[in-house]
């Protein structure tokens, strides 16, 4: 079908004539119809003046309903065409799912991001100290503090791989390191392969780089090493984001026989790894000992990403590339057209953070560990329905829904104040609709109400009016 009419669109939408405002209902109603896929994308959709006659609405009130959907890259108009379904660009359009307000006074189980550990405040205070004898330069080190290089390339040398300080760089933030490596290393074309469901900002940024993205899907158990080696090889496939430690958002965990089985078919098939270790200190159980993807590496094309956000706290902004020296250098000269280099005073932090390493370690498992039990708990009494696997660590749950489609549940919630992540953010082009994700970096008490607004959210849908979706916060 390639156009829909007024009379189809109006009996699919079904918009409660007393919503207010109207237009903003009618556009929602027609989002989460793209969504779901009961409209499709690249479908023209009826004239303004047809369809506000068969609703009986004013013009103005289609036209202003049509404008915001084109607004949150839910249509497409073309002059003397008229105007065709489409799926936003999540990397720039105002609706990007992973934007919205902490002012809006929901509970944000959007976020799979945990508060500051105790050990910052006497970090900051430290690094303060450490700050006026660095006031003697420009502050500008594109490849980072060598105090902060030195610790985290001990890091790696302690997990069995060792690194050189010049072999890292310092970045601000995990997405700041993927915007560096995919710049610098692939082009429009280039087959991209990605985990699905994955962290979502890896798909915003290949799509800015134009790259084939090739999806390879995982579960609760993990990879299943032919599929993606299949995939590397069948795609011609020029790099492969992987999450080997507590995938985020299933929470797996890579053994170490796949690890070497991947990276060994990188090898034949020219392939880089870009491997994102975010999650990897935040075991809360006892978990198989496994060995960094590098350390099965031959031939420099494993490249590792980290971060400070999950460990220790997001507003540092501080993340970190370990690949070759000389890839380093190069990368480092790539992000001059982007910020030239990274806080000084958040880099003396986190350096004085790693020196704290097992104390947060120890305090994230505790906590996180009692509010992961309060949110199965929670789950289990609730709402046995909804299946999922208790992961071992990392920060959140994938959870697969008994009936319905997680996008219209996600509106349902927001208007029982909470605000959901569902599946569809974490896949492409609307799959995943059966699954939501939901952190457990909340305290537990938080997570147990959130539960029960969630099953009366399922239960009897939307209470009043949820915030709208197009305000500003990064997701993660």
């Amino acid at each position: 079908m390639r156009h829909l009419s007024a009379t189809q669109v109006a009996r699919l939408v079904d918009v409660d004539p007393g919503a207010r405002p109207y237009y903003r209902a009618l556009a929602d109603g027609v989002r989460a119809l793209i969504m779901d896929g009961q409209i499709p994308v690249r479908v023209r959709m009826p004239a303004e003046r047809h369809l506000a006659e068969i609703l009986k609405v004013s013009r103005t009130t289609v036209t202003s309903a049509y404008d915001l959907l084109r607004e949150r890259g839910y249509l497409e108009s073309r002059q003397g065409s008229g105007s065709w379904t489409a799926l936003p660009d999540p990397a720039t359009t105002t609706d990007n799912p992973w934007l919205s307000t902490d002012g809006d006074g929901l509970v944000q189980l959007h976020c799979a991001a945990p508060p500051a550990p105790s050990s910052l405040r006497t970090a900051m205070l430290e690094a303060v100290e450490d700050l006026p004898r660095y006031g003697m330069g420009n502050g500008y080190d594109p490849m980072g503090l060598p105090v902060l290089r030195e610790r985290i390339a001990a890091r790696y040398t302690a997990r069995g791989l060792a690194t050189r300080p010049e072999q890292i760089v310092v970045t601000t933030g995990s997405q700041h390191a993927m915007q560096l490596v995919f710049g610098l290393l692939v082009g429009a074309g280039d087959p991209v392969l990605v985990e699905s469901p994955t962290y979502p900002h890896v798909i915003d940024v290949a799509r800015q780089r134009s790259a084939r993205i090739v999806p390879v899907g995982i579960s609760h158990e993990g990879w299943q090493a032919d599929l993606v080696i299949g995939a590397m090889r069948q795609s011609g496939v020029r790099l492969a984001y992987l999450m080997p430690d507590f995938q985020n958002p299933t929470g797996a965990l890579m053994d170490d026989a796949t690890r070497a089985a991947v990276v060994g078919a990188a090898r034949r098939t020219g392939t880089l790894v870009l491997v994102d270790e975010t999650w990897l200190e935040l075991a809360l159980d006892e978990v198989p000992r496994t060995s960094p993807m590098g350390a099965f590496d031959t031939d420099s094309r494993v490249i590792s990403i980290g971060s400070a956000s999950k460990l220790w706290w997001g507003g540092l902004r501080i993340g970190w590339i370990r690949t070759t020296a000389a890839l380093a250098r190069s990368l480092a000269r790539h992000r001059s057209a982007v910020d030239i280099a990274s806080p000084v005073l958040e880099q003396l932090v986190v350096a004085r953070l790693f020196d704290r390493l097992e104390e947060t370690r120890a305090e994230r498992r505790r906590t996180l560990r009692a509010s992961r039990d309060a949110l199965v708990s929670g789950l289990r009494e609730h709402l046995p329905e909804w299946t999922f696997t208790v992961p071992r660590g990392g920060g959140t749950l994938w959870v697969r829904l008994d009936a319905g489609n997680a996008t219209p549940l996600a509106e349902a919630a927001a208007g029982h104040g909470v605000r959901l992540a569902p599946g569809p953010w974490f896949g492409l082009e609307g799959t995943l609709e059966g699954y939501l994700r939901l952190p457990y970096t909340l305290p537990p008490q938080v997570l147990t109400d959130a539960v029960t607004r969630l099953r009366t959210a399922r239960d009897h849908g939307p209470l009043g009016t949820a915030p709208p979706a197009d305000s500003l916060i990064a997701m993660v």
